[in-house]
């Protein structure tokens, strides 16, 4: 018992420190988080934000060329644009494209999202409405599971939502990982004095978030023996957080900057060294 309790520590500490390492601006400009760091107003953060954790997948540096695109045609001006705009005003989105995110599904996200943002303040109001987060820490993932699932709903909540873009915001009632719906509530959600997240959600604890699984995350993670679950689903992604949360019970979604920074900067494993 007391070699395990050693060796946590040290896994630990040395999780710790690559977090310490990766939570730093100077790797924000070669990351999708840049994007919504280009604004100041909330809603602008949070519409750049959520786009571009949709688009989050391929090479890095083409996902920030698309985001960059996409906020363009919205003269860099997402929230007055999602709310004010006409409907010629649309024309240009119907050439976009990213991988098989296409004008059908930036058509809906538009319309979806004006719809929310002339019904409520911010899109924290839409995942938490009817929730109780003022929960104890044993029910938080059971609670931001039902948030997740709720804002899928209301995300396509309107008649004409094509049955195509559904793919595009997942659900853990799909059993999907949330891997880009994770990452978004990391970036409203943790607040520090790092510059990275921005924290400015306030009705959900950090210690209330899933980590974002991708591969890179859920190969490092593996490494560690912090997943042991077969395939990459939501209850791994509950596995994952599980372990990072005895690590650190208060803000277990830290461990990402470490996850992902090893595993897309230094190829962990092989070719970063153990703890």
């Amino acid at each position: 018992m007391a070699r395990k309790k050693n060796t946590l520590l040290k896994l630990r500490d040395f999780l710790i420190a690559k977090a310490e390492y990766y939570n730093n601006p100077n790797f924000i400009a070669t990351d999708p988080i840049s994007v919504p760091h280009r604004f100041t107003q909330p809603q602008d953060i949070e519409i750049a934000a959520f786009f571009a954790a949709t688009l989050a997948w391929g090479q890095r540096s083409t996902i920030i060329a698309k985001c960059t695109e996409l906020l363009a045609m919205m003269d860099n001006r997402p929230y007055e644009f999602v709310v004010q705009h006409k409907p010629h005003e649309l024309k240009p989105f119907t050439k976009f494209k990213h991988r098989t995110f296409n004008a059908t599904d930036t058509l809906y996200f538009i319309e979806s999202l004006s719809g929310l943002y002339k019904s409520y303040a911010s899109l924290e109001e839409v995942f938490v409405q009817n929730l109780n987060l003022a929960q104890p820490a044993a029910a938080d993932v059971f609670l931001i599971e039902h948030a997740l699932i709720q804002f899928n709903k209301m995300f396509f909540r309107l008649p004409d939502a094509p049955a195509r873009t559904h793919k595009h915001v997942s659900t853990p009632a799909r059993k999907s990982a949330c891997k880009r719906l994770n990452m978004f509530l990391r970036w409203m959600v943790r607040q520090d004095t790092c510059g990275v997240d921005f924290g400015i959600w306030k009705k959900i604890s950090p210690s209330q978030l899933v980590c974002p699984c991708d591969v890179h995350v859920e190969r490092v993670a593996r490494h560690f023996n912090l997943i042991t679950r077969k395939g990459m689903s939501w209850q791994t992604a509950i596995e994952l957080t599980s372990a990072l949360r005895q690590l650190n019970p208060a803000d277990p979604v830290v461990f990402d900057f470490a996850l992902f920074g090893m595993g897309v900067m230094e190829n962990h494993p092989p070719g970063a060294r153990s703890y």
